[in-house]
């Protein structure tokens, strides 16, 4: 008896180092992420994204730091064919178009008042300005944590906000920010040159 259960452990162990080697191999570094990452206009239709995945990527988006940790944050997740179609419709033609495959929609929000503020006092001169900084912090967490589980996104300011807040009963006090198509790339984009890092950084 003895022997078969030192067998057990020995073969236990064998597959868990295979499965370790495994998840090694197809492991995604944070450089790899931010080489392939991209605005995405031309998404595969025939592939889902599931409530699972867009919660793992949401609870991501979390980890970004924001002002005293007030996590101004809201999203609201179109992932049912009828809101996703909804969506699409309030985006402009042009995204419309760029989005026809994707399956999910995002849109970002933040709550005013609490990002710049403490105790309801102003602290910062940009006041709730930085609540829109705080946003794109945790979008940007969140278009990086998708690339990285091998998802894509496209990051649109052209959308009717008015009528995203009917649509989603988005309360008055947040303001609409960005609107996230969520899905599979159907080709890969070329990337665009970026500027020299003197154009965009002074070291003194």
């Amino acid at each position: 008896m003895r022997k078969y259960l030192l067998i057990a452990i020995a073969l236990l162990a064998v597959l868990s180092c295979g499965q370790e080697n495994r998840d090694a191999a197809t492991a995604v570094s944070f450089d790899d992420v931010l080489a392939t990452r991209r605005s995405i206009r031309d998404f595969d239709s025939s592939k889902e994204v599931t409530e699972a995945q867009v919660r793992e990527i949401l609870t991501a988006a979390q980890d970004a730091p924001s002002w005293t940790n007030s996590q101004p944050s809201r999203y609201y997740v179109a992932i049912s064919p009828d809101k996703a179609d909804a969506v699409r419709e309030l985006i402009g033609e042009r995204n419309k178009q760029s989005t026809a495959g994707a399956p999910v929609f995002i849109v970002s929000t933040y709550a005013r008042g609490l990002s710049g503020f403490s105790r309801g006092e102003k602290f910062n001169e940009i006041g709730d300005g930085w609540g829109a900084y705080d946003n794109g912090l945790s979008n940007s967490y969140l278009v990086m944590k998708a690339r990285a589980m091998g998802l894509d996104t496209l990051i649109m300011g052209m959308r009717d906000s008015d009528a995203l807040r009917v649509l989603l009963g988005i309360p008055e006090n947040e303001t609409v920010m960005a609107v996230i198509a969520l899905g599979h790339r159907a080709s890969d984009p070329v990337k665009p040159t970026r500027k020299p890092l003197d154009e965009i950084a002074k070291f003194f």
